[in-house]
This record gives structure tokens, sequence and C-alpha cells, in this order.
């Protein structure tokens, strides 16, 4: 079963203070399932590996590094239509008072009928307000 993964989640394989149970689980998940992220996503995970390697919290070959375990991953970036993205995330963050950004991923979850992994709590509860399933 597919399910939608979000930065938050994401970055928590890297970053050994955030990580949880929970999210090397779902990093685990990965064995059997596919994730699916929008395409903001490669641009959210690339400028918090930047940001990291210059406030020194990573350097450049540990950025390198990640990004290949990524790229290892089954992890796809949906194929939709522009307008369609757009519209939806929009919809979504105007619904439940979220960042478009993260109304990208509620939409994606949505229209795809997948669960959504997040640690960000006000994509949680949008997530539960709209019925999406939260991993």
């Amino acid at each position: 079963m597919s399910f939608v993964l979000d930065t938050s989640v994401t970055m928590a394989w890297l970053f050994e203070d955030e990580a949880t149970l929970h999210t090397e689980a779902l990093l685990d998940r990965l064995e059997t399932d596919d994730a699916l992220v929008p395409p903001l996503w490669t641009y959210e995970v690339g400028n918090v590996l930047v940001m990291a390697e210059r406030r020194k919290r990573i350097t450049e070959a540990q950025a390198r590094h990640f990004t290949e375990l990524l790229d290892s991953l089954p992890i796809h970036v949906a194929d939709s239509h522009v307008t369609e993205l757009w519209g939806g995330a929009v919809i979504a963050a105007r619904t439940y008072k979220l960042s478009v950004y993260d109304g990208t991923y509620l939409d994606l979850a949505m229209r795809e009928g997948t669960p959504l992994a997040t640690l960000d709590k006000a994509l949680k509860m949008a997530a539960s307000q709209s019925g999406v399933e939260i991993l």
C-alpha cells in the first residue's frame, strides 16, 4: 500500500535528534510499500539539506549520501497537471487553514486515497478532519 510522505518525516531519517521509533518504522515500511510525494518535496528536502550544511549541522558529503539513500528508496514524485496540484493545494490550504505547501501533501493524499505520513501537527489535524488516514 502506498502512502504520501512529507518532508518532516523524510528529514527525521537524516537528523538523529529528530528520529523516533515512528519515523524509523515509516522508513522500514518502504521495504514493502511505495511512497508518493508532490513535486514540492524535492525542493523542500533540497532546501533543508543546504540550510543544514550552512549551519554546519551536516557536511556536503552527508547531504550527498542522504540524497543517494532517498534515490534508492521507492519514493515516487506524483505526476499531476500543474493546475490540478495548484487548485487542490489552494483549496486544502483555505479549507483547513494550512500553508499551500502543506496543502499539497494533504491534497495528494486525498486524490490518491492513501494515508499521510507527517510529523506536522496542523497537517495531522487537517488530515484527520478531511478523513485522510495518518501514519
